[in-house]
């Protein structure tokens, strides 16, 4: 792929999504696009951009966005923030209250659903007392297929607690089934979090976990992202972002709240 041909698919990839690959990125890029292209029978990258671009399904653009934003994750990740949410977070609302629509996370940039199910397991067990549940989203519809489908892997489940394991997994050769307790209060489905249109539908939410998945973006795709979430929580709810991204780095939109096991981002009253 010349320099040419990967700046003007970064720039469309940009515009579309708030995802900028930087300069070092080329040859991630380039391996990806040409096994698209081959897949496909493209030959000349102009044919295959055009295509991209004026394809009214939307099948070939989504082929390439799956093939580009694969990341790896895996259960329990981060734990410091999970024990914070677990142990410090869950308690003030079942002290304080969430209203009256009960416990609503959206889970943003779920990726293959490790977060998602790990946050249920957390709330199953902290929550039980409370109505709860889990919207989880991602660009990706590849991994969003293996989310709904919750099969994993030791490698993905390897810091799941041992009591944990043996009450939400059932083994299956080699991998882990998720138990259907936990399925049936994930709602996994489509966003792209540069859409206005459908960023102006998530709603009533008490915490937005997004962590590890900014980095991919600008700073002006950030703040429009920051502006979305502040919109799509509650009075008081939290933003959950990875332990070495920063909102107050983005906006001041939030005010940062120092618990006991990690600083989390919370919305105004």
């Amino acid at each position: 792929m010349r320099q040419a041909d990967f700046e003007k698919l970064r720039e469309y990839l940009y515009r579309q999504t708030g995802i900028y690959f930087e300069d070092q990125k080329l040859y991630y890029v380039e391996k990806r696009v040409e096994q698209h292209m081959t897949a496909r029978g493209f030959k000349d990258f102009r044919d295959y951009f055009s295509a991209l671009r004026f394809d009214r399904t939307g099948a070939l653009w989504q082929e390439l966005l799956n093939t580009l934003t694969v990341n790896e994750t895996y259960f329990f990740r981060e734990y410091d923030q999970l024990k914070c949410f677990a142990e410090e977070v869950i308690p003030l609302w079942m002290k304080n209250g969430v209203g009256k629509y009960g416990v609503r996370l959206w889970c943003a940039g779920c990726s293959t659903g490790e977060e998602a199910y790990t946050l249920a397991i957390i709330l199953k067990e902290m929550a039980e007392d409370l109505y709860w549940e889990v919207h989880a989203t991602d660009i990706n519809t590849a991994v969003l297929e293996r989310a709904e489908r919750g099969i994993y892997n030791n490698y993905a489940t390897r810091q799941v607690p041992e009591v944990y394991l043996e009450r939400y997994f059932t083994p299956i050769g080699e991998n882990y089934a998720i138990s259907s307790l936990l399925k049936k209060k994930i709602k996994f489905y489509q966003v792209n979090l540069m859409d206005d249109q459908a960023m102006q539908k998530m709603r009533n939410f008490n915490a937005i976990f997004c962590r590890n998945v900014l980095i991919y973006f600008d700073d002006l795709s950030r703040r429009r992202v920051a502006l979305h979430f502040y919109q799509a929580l509650e009075a008081g709810g939290y933003v959950f972002l990875g332990h070495s991204e920063s909102m107050s780095r983005i906006t001041t939109l939030f005010k940062p709240v120092k618990f006991q096991n990690a600083i989390i981002y919370q919305k105004g009253n």
